[in-house]
This record gives structure tokens, C-alpha cells and sequence, in this order.
């Protein structure tokens, strides 16, 4: 019998779910200050891949893309899922060496990745969205140097200030 990788400890919680909600992004149109951000984390960290990517109910959603076709997945191919619950950058050097993410079926066929560093995004109350994340096809046995790690963190606390300020603008606006 087949083993299933557990659950992300934050992937559950309605509250996490709600937080999401609150921020009235997912399946919003493009935007420069998101699409920026994974243009200067594919750079930064020399990927062929940088998402904006936000976890929700039975799926990823990326609100930002570059390197990669789809606007999200289902759960069960989302590699950012495993960020949730962390307060510091997830990094795999080889996704099909990892129990949490051999089987994930963007490893085992098409595109066939291999690599991934993911910094988290966590709301003010600490709830996890998802990650800004740079991806591979080749492993990467040294992972990132200590600047593009920073790097990646930083522009994770970019894209939650855009959000935040997107919610404020919003808030605003109403009545």
C-alpha cells in the first residue's frame, strides 16, 4: 500500500481560507506591481519560472506568472502548498526526491520540475496565502545563495504590502 505525503499543517483552517477571501484577489485581472515582482524573482534567482502563487480551496491560483502557461492548478499538483504554515523560505532541491512532492504529478510528467524555492505569504494575523516561488527543471543540489533567499523573501513581503494596499484602496472605496 501507497503512502499519501500528510497534509500541509496549514493547508486546513477556515480562517486561513477567510483571510484569503478578505483580500478579493483571486481571479482578478494581471497587474504590474505582482507581475513585476515575479519578473525580478525569476531574474534574481536565474529560474525559468517565478509564480505569485495564493493556495485556495481545492486549488493554487497564480496571480502572477512568468515561465509558466496555467493560471493555477488543482491541489493536488501544487508544490506551494507545502509553504503554508511556515514563517521562512521552503527550499527542495530535487522535488523528486522529496516524499512531500515525488508523486506530484507536475513532477512525474510534464514539464517535469525539479526544483523549488518558495517564501511564504503570511498575512498581519499570520495566516498563510501562499508564496512567491521560483521553480526549476533541473535540481539544484546548492539551492539559492544567501542574497537571492533574502531576495525571495523580501519581494514575498512585497506582494503581501500590494495586498494590503490593494484592500485598503477597496475599502475606501466603498461607501
Amino acid at each position: 500500500m501507497t503512502r499519501r505525503p500528510k497534509a500541509p499543517a496549514g493547508l486546513a483552517g477556515r480562517g486561513r481560507l477567510d483571510a484569503l477571501d478578505g483580500y478579493a484577489v483571486l481571479d482578478t485581472a494581471p497587474e504590474p506591481g505582482f507581475d513585476g515582482i515575479v519578473i525580478l524573482a525569476r531574474a534574481i534567482c536565474a529560474a525559468p519560472v517565478a509564480l505569485v502563487s495564493l493556495v485556495a480551496d481545492g486549488r493554487q491560483w497564480f496571480k502572477a506568472r512568468s515561465g509558466f502557461p496555467e493560471c493555477g492548478t488543482d491541489l493536488d499538483a501544487s508544490v506551494c502548498k507545502h509553504v503554508l504554515g511556515r514563517r521562512d523560505l521552503l527550499v527542495i532541491s530535487d522535488l523528486s526526491c522529496d516524499a512531500r512532492t515525488a508523486g506530484n504529478p507536475l513532477v512525474t510528467g510534464e514539464p517535469h520540475l525539479r526544483f523549488y524555492a518558495g517564501a511564504p505569504l503570511v498575512t498581519p494575523d499570520g495566516h498563510g496565502l501562499g508564496s512567491v516561488c521560483v521553480i526549476d527543471t533541473e535540481p539544484r543540489p546548492l539551492g539559492l545563495t544567501e542574497e537571492q533567499r533574502e531576495c525571495l523573501q523580501v519581494l514575498a513581503g512585497l506582494v503581501m504590502t500590494q495586498l494590503e494596499m490593494r484592500r485598503s484602496l477597496a475599502a475606501m472605496a466603498q461607501p
